[in-house]
Protein backbone atom coordinates (compact mmCIF):
# COMPACT_ATOMS: atom_id res chain seq x y z
CA UNK A 1 0.00 0.00 0.00
CA UNK A 2 1.41 3.61 -1.13
CA UNK A 3 1.60 5.90 1.92
CA UNK A 4 -0.51 9.34 1.36
CA UNK A 5 2.75 12.09 1.51
CA UNK A 6 1.27 14.96 -0.07
CA UNK A 7 0.21 17.59 1.67
CA UNK A 8 -3.40 19.06 2.25
CA UNK A 9 -4.33 23.01 0.92
CA UNK A 10 -5.31 25.54 3.63
CA UNK A 11 -7.17 28.66 2.07
CA UNK A 12 -8.26 31.65 4.41
CA UNK A 13 -10.49 34.86 3.26
CA UNK A 14 -12.44 37.37 4.81
CA UNK A 15 -15.64 38.27 3.59
CA UNK A 16 -14.74 36.44 0.37
CA UNK A 17 -11.51 38.15 -0.07
CA UNK A 18 -7.49 36.47 0.24
CA UNK A 19 -6.34 39.91 2.11
CA UNK A 20 -2.52 41.45 2.87
CA UNK A 21 -0.99 41.40 6.33
CA UNK A 22 -2.38 44.09 8.27
CA UNK A 23 -5.00 44.70 6.30
CA UNK A 24 -8.54 46.60 7.88
CA UNK A 25 -11.15 44.42 8.05
CA UNK A 26 -14.87 44.35 9.09
CA UNK A 27 -15.52 44.80 12.61
CA UNK A 28 -18.10 41.80 11.91
CA UNK A 29 -16.23 39.46 9.45
CA UNK A 30 -16.83 36.27 7.77
CA UNK A 31 -13.41 34.38 8.12
CA UNK A 32 -13.57 31.16 6.40
CA UNK A 33 -11.03 28.29 6.61
CA UNK A 34 -11.37 25.58 3.63
CA UNK A 35 -8.88 22.88 3.89
CA UNK A 36 -8.42 20.87 0.61
CA UNK A 37 -6.97 17.28 0.03
CA UNK A 38 -6.97 15.10 -2.90
CA UNK A 39 -6.69 11.83 -0.80
CA UNK A 40 -10.74 10.99 -1.34
CA UNK A 41 -10.22 8.06 0.64
CA UNK A 42 -9.52 9.51 3.73
CA UNK A 43 -12.50 12.58 4.51
CA UNK A 44 -11.78 15.62 5.96
CA UNK A 45 -14.22 15.02 8.73
CA UNK A 46 -13.10 15.56 12.25
CA UNK A 47 -12.64 19.20 14.26
CA UNK A 48 -9.06 17.49 15.50
CA UNK A 49 -7.62 18.01 12.06
CA UNK A 50 -7.59 21.78 12.52
CA UNK A 51 -6.70 24.34 15.05
CA UNK A 52 -6.86 27.75 15.00
CA UNK A 53 -6.10 31.08 17.29
CA UNK A 54 -6.68 34.43 17.66
CA UNK A 55 -4.49 37.38 18.74
CA UNK A 56 -6.05 40.20 20.26
CA UNK A 57 -4.89 43.98 20.41
CA UNK A 58 -4.06 43.49 24.07
CA UNK A 59 -1.94 40.64 23.36
CA UNK A 60 -3.95 37.95 25.10
CA UNK A 61 -4.13 34.47 23.11
CA UNK A 62 -7.40 32.14 22.73
CA UNK A 63 -8.03 29.32 20.58
CA UNK A 64 -11.07 29.04 19.00
CA UNK A 65 -13.41 26.60 20.27
CA UNK A 66 -15.44 24.42 17.57
CA UNK A 67 -18.54 24.57 20.78
CA UNK A 68 -18.20 28.63 20.43
CA UNK A 69 -21.51 30.26 19.18
CA UNK A 70 -19.73 32.07 16.50
CA UNK A 71 -17.67 29.08 14.71
CA UNK A 72 -19.04 26.37 12.65
CA UNK A 73 -17.55 23.72 11.00
CA UNK A 74 -18.40 21.76 7.64
CA UNK A 75 -16.63 18.26 7.39
CA UNK A 76 -15.91 16.85 3.80
CA UNK A 77 -18.59 14.59 3.01
CA UNK A 78 -17.65 10.91 3.04
CA UNK A 79 -17.36 10.16 -0.34
CA UNK A 80 -14.60 9.14 -2.48
CA UNK A 81 -16.70 10.61 -5.51
CA UNK A 82 -16.76 13.72 -4.29
CA UNK A 83 -14.17 16.59 -3.09
CA UNK A 84 -12.48 16.49 0.11
CA UNK A 85 -12.84 19.66 1.57
CA UNK A 86 -13.68 20.53 5.22
CA UNK A 87 -14.53 24.64 6.11
CA UNK A 88 -14.51 26.42 8.93
CA UNK A 89 -16.83 29.22 9.53
CA UNK A 90 -15.74 31.93 11.89
CA UNK A 91 -18.51 35.17 12.23
CA UNK A 92 -16.75 37.00 15.66
CA UNK A 93 -17.89 40.90 16.49
CA UNK A 94 -14.56 42.93 17.71
CA UNK A 95 -15.02 44.97 19.82
CA UNK A 96 -11.38 46.48 20.60
CA UNK A 97 -9.85 48.79 17.95
CA UNK A 98 -6.61 47.16 17.11
CA UNK A 99 -4.56 45.00 15.60
CA UNK A 100 -5.21 41.32 15.38
CA UNK A 101 -3.56 38.23 14.84
CA UNK A 102 -4.95 34.67 13.11
CA UNK A 103 -3.19 31.74 13.58
CA UNK A 104 -4.57 28.29 11.84
CA UNK A 105 -2.31 25.00 11.40
CA UNK A 106 -4.01 21.98 9.67
CA UNK A 107 -3.31 18.86 8.52
CA UNK A 108 -4.74 15.34 7.01
CA UNK A 109 -5.86 12.18 7.89
CA UNK A 110 -2.51 10.59 7.42
CA UNK A 111 -0.95 13.57 9.43
CA UNK A 112 0.54 15.38 6.57
CA UNK A 113 0.67 19.18 7.45
CA UNK A 114 -0.72 21.86 5.51
CA UNK A 115 2.82 23.60 4.85
CA UNK A 116 5.82 23.43 6.95
CA UNK A 117 4.69 26.01 9.21
CA UNK A 118 1.35 27.57 10.83
CA UNK A 119 -0.60 29.74 8.75
CA UNK A 120 -0.64 33.39 10.18
CA UNK A 121 -2.71 36.48 8.80
CA UNK A 122 -2.37 39.66 10.82
CA UNK A 123 -5.32 42.65 10.58
CA UNK A 124 -6.89 45.61 11.57
CA UNK A 125 -10.30 46.40 13.29
CA UNK A 126 -11.73 49.73 13.52
CA UNK A 127 -14.68 49.62 15.06
CA UNK A 128 -16.27 52.97 13.84
CA UNK A 129 -18.26 53.19 10.49
CA UNK A 130 -16.16 56.01 8.37
CA UNK A 131 -14.07 56.46 5.49
CA UNK A 132 -10.23 57.53 5.24
CA UNK A 133 -7.21 57.93 3.14
CA UNK A 134 -8.84 59.18 0.41
CA UNK A 135 -6.91 59.77 -2.91
CA UNK A 136 -6.64 59.59 -6.49
CA UNK A 137 -4.06 57.54 -8.67
CA UNK A 138 -2.50 58.33 -11.13
CA UNK A 139 -2.42 61.80 -9.48
CA UNK A 140 -1.63 64.04 -11.98
CA UNK A 141 -3.19 62.20 -14.55
CA UNK A 142 -3.99 62.61 -18.49
CA UNK A 143 -6.53 60.07 -19.64
CA UNK A 144 -8.25 58.55 -16.41
CA UNK A 145 -7.72 58.29 -12.81
CA UNK A 146 -9.07 56.11 -10.26
CA UNK A 147 -10.30 57.26 -6.50
CA UNK A 148 -8.98 54.76 -3.32
CA UNK A 149 -10.30 55.03 -0.33
CA UNK A 150 -10.64 52.41 2.99
CA UNK A 151 -14.15 51.91 4.83
CA UNK A 152 -14.10 51.09 8.15
CA UNK A 153 -16.42 49.68 10.91
CA UNK A 154 -18.65 46.79 9.69
CA UNK A 155 -21.29 48.17 7.04
CA UNK A 156 -20.98 49.59 3.84
CA UNK A 157 -22.35 53.21 3.44
CA UNK A 158 -25.90 53.16 1.86
CA UNK A 159 -25.32 56.28 0.38
CA UNK A 160 -22.16 57.17 -1.02
CA UNK A 161 -20.92 60.26 -3.99
CA UNK A 162 -17.77 61.38 -5.07
CA UNK A 163 -18.20 64.87 -5.92
CA UNK A 164 -15.90 66.78 -8.47
CA UNK A 165 -15.29 70.51 -8.18
CA UNK A 166 -13.54 73.32 -9.07
CA UNK A 167 -11.50 75.38 -6.93
CA UNK A 168 -14.26 78.03 -6.42
CA UNK A 169 -16.28 75.02 -5.46
CA UNK A 170 -18.64 74.18 -7.76
CA UNK A 171 -19.82 70.84 -8.42
CA UNK A 172 -19.04 69.66 -12.27
CA UNK A 173 -19.33 66.02 -11.48
CA UNK A 174 -20.49 63.43 -9.20
CA UNK A 175 -19.93 59.96 -9.59
CA UNK A 176 -22.46 57.80 -7.67
CA UNK A 177 -21.91 54.51 -5.60
CA UNK A 178 -23.80 52.33 -8.28
CA UNK A 179 -21.00 53.45 -10.52
CA UNK A 180 -17.95 52.91 -8.29
CA UNK A 181 -18.22 48.94 -8.30
CA UNK A 182 -18.00 46.77 -5.76
CA UNK A 183 -17.10 48.09 -2.35
CA UNK A 184 -16.02 46.36 0.44
CA UNK A 185 -14.62 46.80 4.60
CA UNK A 186 -11.15 47.40 4.04
CA UNK A 187 -9.06 49.03 1.12
CA UNK A 188 -11.24 49.71 -1.93
CA UNK A 189 -9.47 50.65 -5.42
CA UNK A 190 -13.05 51.95 -7.62
CA UNK A 191 -13.49 50.08 -10.91
CA UNK A 192 -15.05 53.32 -11.79
CA UNK A 193 -11.99 55.67 -13.65
CA UNK A 194 -12.77 59.11 -14.26
CA UNK A 195 -11.91 60.67 -17.38
CA UNK A 196 -11.38 64.36 -16.91
CA UNK A 197 -14.98 65.02 -18.48
CA UNK A 198 -18.01 66.72 -16.74
CA UNK A 199 -21.44 65.42 -15.91
CA UNK A 200 -22.12 66.19 -19.87
CA UNK A 201 -19.38 64.34 -20.92
CA UNK A 202 -17.35 67.64 -22.28
CA UNK A 203 -13.31 67.50 -21.06
CA UNK A 204 -12.47 69.26 -19.10
CA UNK A 205 -9.13 72.07 -18.59
CA UNK A 206 -6.20 71.30 -17.99
CA UNK A 207 -5.49 72.40 -14.25
CA UNK A 208 -6.26 71.83 -10.35
CA UNK A 209 -9.51 70.44 -9.48
CA UNK A 210 -11.34 69.70 -5.72
CA UNK A 211 -12.76 66.24 -4.86
CA UNK A 212 -15.29 65.28 -1.83
CA UNK A 213 -16.56 62.05 -0.81
CA UNK A 214 -20.43 62.50 0.89
CA UNK A 215 -21.40 59.25 2.34
CA UNK A 216 -24.48 58.10 4.60
CA UNK A 217 -25.11 54.96 6.66
CA UNK A 218 -28.47 53.22 6.38
CA UNK A 219 -30.11 55.75 8.87
CA UNK A 220 -28.96 58.80 6.87
CA UNK A 221 -26.38 59.72 9.26
CA UNK A 222 -23.50 61.09 7.73
CA UNK A 223 -20.58 59.07 7.51
CA UNK A 224 -17.19 60.43 9.32
CA UNK A 225 -14.24 60.91 7.58
CA UNK A 226 -11.38 59.02 9.28
CA UNK A 227 -7.75 60.03 9.17
CA UNK A 228 -5.67 57.28 8.98
CA UNK A 229 -1.59 57.46 9.66
CA UNK A 230 -0.78 57.25 5.70
CA UNK A 231 1.42 59.00 2.70
CA UNK A 232 -2.48 59.42 1.08
CA UNK A 233 -3.54 62.18 3.90
CA UNK A 234 -1.49 64.71 2.34
CA UNK A 235 -4.25 64.79 -0.70
CA UNK A 236 -7.04 64.70 1.51
CA UNK A 237 -7.31 67.13 3.96
CA UNK A 238 -10.52 68.43 6.12
CA UNK A 239 -12.96 65.91 3.75
CA UNK A 240 -11.56 68.09 0.58
CA UNK A 241 -8.99 66.39 -1.90
CA UNK A 242 -6.93 67.99 -4.48
CA UNK A 243 -6.42 66.24 -8.25
CA UNK A 244 -4.58 67.54 -11.56
CA UNK A 245 -5.36 67.16 -14.87
CA UNK A 246 -2.26 67.36 -17.50
CA UNK A 247 -3.32 65.71 -20.54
Amino acid sequence: MIRDKRNPLLDVTFDGIHIMDNDIVSSRPEIRVVLMDDNRFLPLNDTALINFFLVAPDGSRSRLAFSRPDVSFIPAADDPGGKNEAQIIYTPEFTMDGRYELIVSASDKAGNRAGGIDYRIGFRVITENSISNVFNYPNPFSSSTQFVFTITGSEIPQELRIQILTVTGRVIREIRKDELGPLHIGTNITAFAWDGTDRYGDPLANGLYLYRIISKDANGKNVKNFELPSNADRFFKNGIGKLYLAR
